[in-house]
């Protein structure tokens, strides 16, 4: 369960170094005014309480991540986490609703999206919600760099089924790599950081899926 209202989160938010509070004043910007290097930039979306993000910001000091988190009470967690004092130069967080990608980033700024044991939005109405339909697929051309990737975990099999097919579906993306027991397979598995989410899960004998969504007019680019 997400939570919501913690009153000192806004407050604790505001004073953390690390939380950009205008992002859309950063757009094209990130590596120049955020990051001051040219390192490529990942992002997670719905970061939650962020051990993934940071453990791969700590392991991967050649490339900046900014973690996205819709409420401030769950971005609050993550920011907890950082040990004092704040020295994590390769990494930012955002407090924002992901529909505004495309108003933070440019065209090709972004090299690489996580997303991690995202929202399934159960209710069919709601499937445009979820952050691997087409229209989210659709914000992600906008800011992915060429040769760029999406990378989905969730124990979810539903939204898992649903993400395969909107990709089988579409004109622009495709898979590049899709697995139904990664903690069984040895390619896919080989590096895997995982989340709270992925802890408890996988504890309790749930399989983890993910996929890597990559589009259709960049197979012959080296990343």
């Amino acid at each position: 369960m997400r939570l919501r209202n913690i009153p000192r989160a806004d407050a604790v938010l505001d004073a953390c170094p690390l939380v950009v509070k205008e992002p859309v004043a950063c757009r094209g910007k990130w590596n120049t005014d955020i990051f001051q290097n040219e390192h490529p930039i990942h992002i997670e979306i719905g970061m939650g309480k962020g051990q993934f993000l940071l453990t791969l910001a700590a392991q991967n000091p050649q490339v900046n991540y900014i973690g996205i988190e819709r409420y401030s009470s769950v971005l609050l967690r993550a920011v907890e986490k950082l040990e004092a004092p704040l020295d994590a130069r390769n990494l930012r967080f955002l407090c924002i609703d992901a529909t505004t990608l495309t108003d933070i980033f440019s065209p090709g700024e972004v090299r690489r999206i996580y997303l991690n044991f995202s929202d399934p939005w159960p209710k069919a109405r709601h499937a445009r919600r979820r952050l691997t339909s087409k229209e989210y697929f659709s914000r992600y051309d906008r800011v992915l760099a060429s040769g760029g990737q999406v990378e989905f975990k969730t124990d979810n099999r539903g939204l898992f089924d649903f993400s395969v097919e909107q990709l089988e579906t579409s004109d622009l993306w495709e898979l590049t790599a899709c697995t139904y027991d990664l903690h069984h397979d040895g390619l896919m598995n080989e590096g895997n950081v995982m989340t709270e989410y992925e802890e408890k899960f996988s504890s309790l004998g749930n399989p983890i899926c993910k996929l890597i969504a990559g589009r259709k007019s960049d197979r012959h680019i080296c990343i």
